[in-house]
């Protein structure tokens, strides 16, 4: 289940604690007392040099180096602040560049973004020369900002815990938002600033455990470092080589010191699996963070039922429309129609059927994002006119009427268990079912397989790199639900058309017409889920509106920078409307990588169980 009071927790956590381990042989303030501070007095000085810059007193290099020098003494403490106080940071000190909104009671205010990484995007940006002053009054607030956080650091000197899990969260925030260049959009300092990041890390763990402790995890990160220092060319680092060898083992060795009682509190409260050993591993997440069932209600007898149901058109309104008529096993659980047809002959609904495999996978469902939970979105199948168009009370009518339903809804539940709760749990036990994170790349990355093609290592280093994909597209799950608490989903606006040689952009609004109106804002007109790229070569076509058939007409998209990039007016696109510059071979490279992502172990032993 969701837990939001995980964030509230643990701020106040950050109010005891100065240092903190998950137990260590010994404890010493050491890198977070020492990188607080000179944080504090990198910030300051970066203050000091905007507003220089802002009078002509320094050159743009020089404001550039100064900002890239206090990103650096950011990283190396990251990992605990980002842990204790991430929505703090991400409101004030290195969230994205882009607008977000506020909630004011019912209502829902647009505010500009601050921090870090608006500074990266706007000093080394073209605009810098003309936009002094808002670079001055950035860096101002953020000086205000990290000093409210450090007066509080400073207070509050008592050891705390869950310092193994900041590190192993940090080298998963390193993989997914560092080393993509996600977090530096300007500059594109990836490398030197995922260095620091591990330099941090060494230093926790050399202050903080015996050296007979730490034989694996310290070589493992001096090499990595050491990588770092000549990693070569932003779009010519062997990523892939870089994630197997060094962070996805440093990310399993650090696992060997996590404390069992923290790592029991995290499975409670966020949705990342604390005994996970791989970032790539099938139990990386934890399913039921994102469902209202819980993990010892599951059985093999609920999610038998849920199966039964999920193919079982009868529920619907007039008999003919299962969940399996737009989500079919032999077609990804997609069903390689534009738009799903409608219970209304001749009609379609509104958008695209995405795939299930994964699904469960997301803080919020549908293309614009409507429902909160994976009961939720049954919910609005059921209630749709154009869908199942019935009711929950209908439903459960005729259930009663089956002897089968009567018979199997008894045995999980009990003499009195067919309610609309058992039906939606039933269901979602079905969907938590249909994992897929087993194929040929994730084997590979893992250990487990020894060879992939060149076409797949070249376009798995493109997608997290040059092509820009993972900056949308997180790993591990390579949809849009952030790392590395994977607790939100983006949304983002592409201009996408309404066919690939269209004229117009797509009419449909998306998520500013989603029915939750305390997110009503311009900021999501045209707005849609990121959706996973997993499978997606079983589950064409794409988009929201399937207007485009091929993987090649996607990349295509993407290549000439969206919408904007292709000369249309996009209000506030979030996609970068840079062309690509890739080549015809890097293009096949990439969907080489996406094709190695599919992996329909589940579909088939659906499809097989169905037959």
């Amino acid at each position: 289940m969701k837990a939001i009071v995980f964030f509230t927790a643990l701020t106040i956590v950050a109010l005891f604690c100065y240092s903190f381990s998950s137990n260590p042989a010994y404890t010493s303030p050491g890198i977070i007392a020492i990188g607080s501070t000179n944080l504090n007095n990198a910030i300051a000085a970066l203050d000091q040099a905007a507003v220089d810059y802002k009078f002509g007193k320094i050159t743009l290099d020089s404001l550039q180096k100064n900002l890239a020098a206090t990103r650096v003494v950011y990283k190396k403490i990251e990992f605990y602040l980002a842990f204790h106080y991430p929505e703090y940071l991400k409101g004030n000190i290195n969230g994205a560049p882009l607008m977000q909104i506020e909630k004011e009671g019912t209502r829902p205010k647009v505010v500009d973004p601050v921090g870090l990484q608006v500074l990266d995007e706007l000093v080394f940006s073209d605009e810098a020369k003309d936009q002094k002053s808002r670079i001055s009054i950035l860096a101002k607030k953020l000086h205000g900002a990290y000093g409210t956080l450090y007066a509080e650091l400073d207070k509050n000197k008592q050891a705390g815990r869950f310092g193994i899990t900041a590190m192993r969260l940090q080298v998963v925030r390193i993989l997914s938002l560092g080393i993509t260049g996600f977090d530096t959009p300007g500059s594109l300092n990836a490398f030197q600033e995922a260095q620091a990041s591990l330099q941090g890390i060494q230093q926790y763990v050399q202050e903080n455990y015996k050296p007979a402790d730490t034989k694996i995890v310290l070589p493992l990160l001096s090499r990595a470092i050491q990588v770092l220092e000549n990693p070569g060319t932003f779009n010519a680092f062997d990523r892939l080589s870089f994630i197997k060898l060094y962070l996805d083992p440093i990310y399993k060795e650090l696992g060997k010191f996590n404390d069992e009682a923290d790592a029991e509190y995290m499975k409670e409260t966020i949705a990342w699996n604390p005994g996970s050993t791989s970032i790539f591993a099938e139990d990386f997440l934890n399913p039921y963070f994102f469902s209202e069932l819980k993990k010892e209600e599951d059985t093999d007898d609920l999610r038998d039922l849920g199966k039964t149901l999920f193919y079982d058109a009868t529920i619907s309104n007039d008999g003919k429309v299962s969940c399996a008529t737009c989500h079919q096993p032999e077609k990804a659980f997609s069903d390689g129609l534009a738009k799903s047809a409608s219970n209304v002959q001749g009609k379609s609904v509104l958008r695209n059927a995405p795939t299930l495999l994964n699904a469960v996978y997301a803080d919020r469902y549908f293309y614009d994002l409507r429902a909160f939970t994976l009961e939720q979105q049954a919910e609005h199948v059921i209630f749709n006119k154009d869908e199942f168009n019935t009711a929950y009370a209908a439903i459960i009518k005729k259930l009663k009427e089956n002897q089968d339903y009567t018979k199997k809804f008894k045995t999980v539940f009990g003499k009195d268990g067919m309610t609309r709760e058992n039906f939606s749990k039933a269901l979602a036990s079905y969907v938590l079912s249909l994992k897929s994170f087993n194929s040929d790349f994730d084997k590979y990355i893992r250990g487990e397989s020894t060879t992939i093609s060149q076409e797949i290592k070249n376009g798995f280093n493109l997608f997290m790199g040059k092509a820009n994909c993972a900056t949308c597209h997180f790993a591990p799950t390579f949809s849009g639900l952030v790392p590395p608490f994977y607790n939100e989903n983006e949304s983002e606006i592409l201009g996408v058309l309404a066919s690939p040689t269209a004229k117009t952009l797509d009419a449909d609004t998306g998520r500013i017409d989603n029915q939750i109106y305390n997110e009503y804002a311009w900021i999501y007109e045209k707005s849609f889920k990121t959706t996973t790229v997993r499978n997606a070569a079983l589950t064409a076509p794409y988009f929201h509106n399937g207007a485009y058939k091929t993987l090649e007409d996607v990349i295509d998209f993407y290549n000439k920078g969206g919408g904007e990039g292709m000369g249309f007016t996009v209000k506030n696109q979030t996609l970068a409307p840079d062309v690509l510059d890739l080549t015809e071979t890097e293009k096949k490279d990439l969907i080489a990588f996406i094709t190695s992502l599919n992996d329909v172990s589940a579909a088939k032993a659906q499809l097989k169980a169905t037959r």
